[in-house]
């Protein structure tokens, strides 16, 4: 029954691409145009059927009006890409989605597939889960406005949590001299250049390994969002779940308060006043030979990736080509958790609303060395009594 499952059609900026090749910051952020995108990506979904003229019920005012009640524009995005992967199903098995039975999300799931530098392999455990989920939301978003008569995903059997974790593909973490080699490089490289596109990455560098913070976190950043509070030289920025309108700060300190200021100043000659314009903190440089490219846009997280990945190499590091931009969160709790800095902090830092997530992030086994067991041994020493000698005729 499974077939190769064909990525469904998104909305960026007005173009209809592959859902699967939507880069993940732009699902959903078209240009002003007075249309509403989320609407118009959910009309590109398969599967669906066209709703009545003026149904404030029907299946794709439903739809949107689901992904608009999620909690992030992160979550936004991978719910579309979930719900297409399953409506690719339907509309290949012929299937209308309002009538689908367990069975159905059985074979869905026994058949799934993710593309992986032009290859295609099942998913792993989490991504199985997560597509299973989703679904499950948007059905059961259904069923409360009389839409579908049943969930067909609640009897599926789900990975389990240790299938999860054994399957999890954890971002690569750098050891400190990596990560000192690495800030080095960048720094250095931009230094010796002097464009902009050289100070730029060296920034990026820094955000990622001095923060902690989730490459959302910068790359929706603006220039009015770099402030001050108690004397201290601060970040303000979304946080994760919490909606539009959540926010936090974070500290900048000396050494990449340094490299931040210098790309803003290189960026700032090449407009007429000698000022960077309010805007996104990180942006694009012009073409060199296109003037239909002037830059200024917004980086996203594939930006980013690809300048990690390229100053990675260029500073000799083993694992360049598998760092992702949550290698820079992973490397700097470990980092902190590895020299002594106490769990509360590093939480605070990471901003986990539970201390068992920033220790899942650790990857050293510091916590062994740092064992209280250690301890337990000297304290009840002192109250044992000596340990009996061995006896040599004893044949047990």
């Amino acid at each position: 029954m499974g077939a190769p499952q064909e990525p469904s059609p998104g909305v960026i900026a007005g173009e209809v691409i592959p859902a699967r090749s939507v880069p993940a910051s732009r699902v959903f952020l078209g240009e002003p145009s007075g249309l509403d995108p989320i609407a118009e990506s959910v009309a590109l979904l398969p599967a669906l059927p066209a709703d009545g003229p003026g149904d404030r019920y029907g299946i794709r005012v439903l739809t949107a009006a689901w992904l608009r009640g999620q909690n992030s524009d992160a979550t936004r995005r991978a719910y579309y890409r979930d719900l297409a992967a399953w409506l690719d199903y339907c509309a290949r098995t012929s299937l209308d989605p309002r009538t689908a039975r367990r069975a159905d999300v059985d074979d869905w799931s026994a058949s799934m597939t993710v593309g992986v530098g032009g290859a295609v392999r099942p998913p792993s455990a989490a991504t199985r889960a997560r597509r299973l989920a989703a679904v499950s939301s948007w059905y059961t978003y259904l069923q409360s406005n009389d839409v579908a008569d049943r969930n067909p995903t609640l009897l599926v059997r789900r990975p389990s949590g240790a299938e999860i974790a054994a399957s999890a593909r954890k971002a690569p973490t750098l050891s400190v001299p990596e990560t000192a080699r690495l800030l080095d490089t960048a720094e250095a490289r931009a230094a010796d250049r002097g464009t902009e596109t050289a100070w730029r990455d060296a920034a990026v560098i820094g955000l990622l390994f001095y923060t902690a913070l989730r490459v959302s976190a910068f790359t929706q950043a603006d220039l009015a969002d770099l402030d001050t509070e108690a004397g201290y030289r601060v970040l303000r920025h979304r946080v994760k779940g919490k909606g539009p309108g959540g926010r936090d700060l974070v500290r900048l300190d000396g050494e990449l308060c340094r490299v931040l200021d210098a790309y803003l100043a290189v960026r700032a000659r090449r407009h007429p006043d000698g000022a960077c314009p309010p805007g996104p903190l990180l942006v694009t440089v012009p073409h060199p030979y296109d003037p239909a490219k002037p830059g200024g846009k917004r980086l996203t997280q594939r930006d980013v990736t690809n300048i990690l990945r390229r100053q990675a190499e260029l500073a000799g590091l083993p694992a360049a080509r598998r760092l992702t931009p949550h290698s820079g969160r992973r490397t700097v709790i470990t980092t902190l958790l590895g020299n002594d800095v106490p769990l509360a902090k590093v939480q605070d830092l990471a901003g986990h609303a539970d201390p068992r997530t920033t220790r899942g992030y650790d990857d050293t086994n510091h916590k062994l060395a740092a064992s209280p067991v250690t301890d337990l041994t000297r304290i009840l020493a002192g109250h044992r009594a000596a340990p009996p000698p061995p006896n040599p005729t004893s044949n047990e």
